[in-house]
């Protein structure tokens, strides 16, 4: 992969990259035609296939992760991609390896309270990927909005000479934010996970003309969760979008975010109120 980033970048090619953990679905796929289109006709799109165990804590579901190469290698020519990468655990953290890339401020709340070695493993893999790859452009999705931003910024203070891209959410035709997870939910927590959407659409109307509190917008959108049976909510924060800040009061323009679970499948959506 290396020698041919380098070719690429001595013949002056542009290159994007979308890094994902596979199993993928329209919303990657609308990565990757953002991406087409970022580089232009004489680019290139590298698309990174890579479960990464550091970002799973012992808890969680690395084991179970739904994998299927050969049909997201189909899915990636059809869509113009020219290089699918996909690394070995061995490749990416060779025997002895010890150092790791930790932001330390964005990454603090929400799913990094949540998931405490969540974002180290993020962040370390996503650098490794840049150093490899070097692309001139990074595509992320905005469903996860915070890891976007900690990846900008981590771009930023690490001066790493690309342009980081989120690209809008793609949903499902009823609202539930398209993800690799929601293949393990039941039926019944299927047609109950479009909680999360609505629940950013309650928020958004609460607030569409006046300010509330966020701590009683809080209980508000927990009540409302709290309607379907099977789901347990994890958070909901209100936050300013540029420096994943909290509020007190949430107006339009407030950042929400939220998770929940369902059995032990935990979904995550946000959106701008």
């Amino acid at each position: 992969m290396q020698q041919q980033a380098r070719a690429w970048k001595k013949a002056g090619v542009p290159v994007a990259v979308v890094p994902t953990m596979g199993y993928l679905h329209g919303g990657h796929l609308s990565l990757v035609v953002r991406a087409r289109k970022a580089v232009g006709p004489r680019g290139k799109v590298v698309v990174s296939i890579y479960v990464n165990p550091t970002q799973f804590a012992p808890t969680e579901d690395l084991k179970k992760y739904p994998r299927d190469l050969s049909r997201d290698k189909q899915l990636c020519r059809g869509a113009g991609v020219v290089l699918v990468f996909t690394p070995s655990d061995k490749q990416v953290y060779p025997e002895g390896f010890s150092t790791y890339v930790v932001e330390e401020k964005l990454s603090k709340s929400m799913e990094g309270a949540s998931r405490p070695t969540h974002f180290r493993g993020v962040c370390t893999v996503v650098a490794k990927l840049f150093n490899i790859v070097a692309p001139d452009i990074a595509v992320f999705g905005a469903k996860d909005f915070q890891q976007a931003s900690i990846v900008q910024r981590m771009a930023r203070d690490l001066n790493f000479p690309l342009k980081v891209i989120v690209a809008p959410t793609l949903r499902e035709r009823d609202g539930l934010a398209m993800s690799s997870r929601n293949k393990f939910l039941t039926p019944d927590q299927r047609a109950q996970a479009t909680v999360l959407n609505e629940a950013l659409h309650e928020a958004s109307a609460t607030v569409k003309n006046k300010p509330a509190s966020a701590y009683r917008l809080k209980e508000q959108i927990a009540a409302h969760i709290a309607t379907r049976p099977q789901a347990r909510l994890d958070y909901v924060e209100f936050f300013d979008p540029k420096t994943l800040e909290p509020v007190q009061s949430v107006k339009c323009g407030t950042q929400m975010a939220l998770a929940v679970f369902f059995g032990k499948t935990r979904l995550i959506d946000n959106a701008t109120l």
